[in-house]
C-alpha cells in the first residue's frame, strides 16, 4: 500500500510537553498519512513514548494541538479506529488468568455498552484476527503459557480485533528472539500492504526499521527529521546501524 499524502490520520502541530520543569518535547509538528508505515526513532529519554502518549490522548500537551481523523483530540470519540500494541515486557502479567482468545476479545468489549456481552460476530472477528497472525490454533491456550514471540502476536491480534485504521506499536520486539522478530516484521508488512493499515512503530532498532518502514521520524526532544527511509540513509552515510541513533541525531537540530 502506498501512503496517501492527501489524507492525514494524525496531525501534530507545535506540541511541547514538560514533566515538571523538565522539557521533554518542544515544537513537534508532523502528519501521519493514511497507508503510511512510520518508524519513530531516538535515544532513550528522547521523548518517543511521551509523543506516543500525547497522540493517544493519555497525556495533554502544555502547548500545541493534536488532531485525529480531522478532529481535535478533545472531541475525538472513535477510539476503535486506533489500535495499540504496548511493550510486552513492561505491560504484561505472565500470571494473568486468560486464554489467548479472551485476550483478543478484550478489544471487542471496548466497543460494547455496559453489561453488554460479546456475540457471534465478536467471536468471528477475534478468530479472524488470530488467523492473521497465525495464532488461531492457540486460541484456547493460556496466554501466560506462550513464548514471548507468540504473546506479542496475540497482542497484535488484539489490536486488529477492534478493526482499526491505524496501529501504534511501542518497542514491540523488546525481549523477543531474532526468529520471532523476523516473523513479527513479516506480519507488520502484511498488515500495511495487504490489510491497508497505517502503522507507527516506536523502536530503538534503527537498522531494522530502515529496511521495513516507509518514513522515519527522529525525535530528540525536538523533531530532528521526518523523511523517507531512503532519504534518511542517504543523508546519514556514516550511520552506525548497530543502533546508536543518538550519534546520528545529535548534530541535526533543524527540521526537514
Amino acid at each position: 500500500m502506498n501512503a496517501d499524502h492527501t489524507k492525514n490520520i494524525v496531525e501534530v502541530r507545535n506540541v511541547s510537553f514538560k514533566y515538571g520543569q523538565e522539557q521533554v518535547l518542544k515544537d513537534i509538528s508532523l502528519s501521519i498519512h493514511k497507508g503510511d508505515y512510520l518508524g519513530v526513532v531516538g535515544s532513550n529519554g528522547a521523548g518517543k513514548t511521551t509523543f506516543l502518549k500525547i497522540v493517544l490522548g493519555l497525556l495533554t500537551p502544555g502547548r500545541g494541538s493534536v488532531k485525529l481523523f480531522g478532529k481535535n483530540i478533545s472531541e475525538f470519540k472513535d477510539w476503535y479506529k486506533i489500535g495499540y500494541v504496548p511493550q510486552k515486557a513492561t505491560n504484561f502479567d505472565q500470571n494473568f488468568p486468560a486464554t489467548v482468545k479472551d485476550v483478543v476479545l478484550m478489544a471487542r468489549f471496548a466497543q460494547k455498552k455496559p453489561f453488554q456481552y460479546t456475540d457471534k460476530k465478536d467471536n468471528e472477528i477475534a478468530e479472524f484476527s488470530l488467523k492473521q497472525v497465525d495464532m488461531l490454533d492457540f486460541k484456547d491456550r493460556m496466554i501466560g503459557d506462550l513464548s514471548s514471540g507468540q504473546q506479542q502476536r496475540v497482542f497484535i491480534a488484539r489490536a486488529l480485533a477492534s478493526q482499526p485504521e491505524i496501529i501504534f506499536l511501542d518497542e514491540p520486539t523488546t525481549g523477543v528472539d531474532q526468529k520471532s522478530q523476523d516473523e513479527f516484521y513479516s506480519i507488520l508488512k502484511k498488515m500495511n500492504q495487504e490489510m491497508n493499515l497505517t502503522l507507527v512503530l516506536i523502536t530503538h532498532d534503527i537498522a531494522r526499521v530502515l529496511k521495513e518502514a516507509m518514513h522515519i521520524a527522529c525525535i530528540d526532544h525536538y523533531l530532528v527529521c521526518h523523511t523517507s527511509a531512503e532519504d534518511f540513509i542517504r543523508d546519514n552515510p556514516s550511520l552506525n546501524v548497530s543502533g546508536h541513533v543518538v550519534q546520528t541525531i545529535e548534530h541535526r537540530h533543524t527540521n526537514k
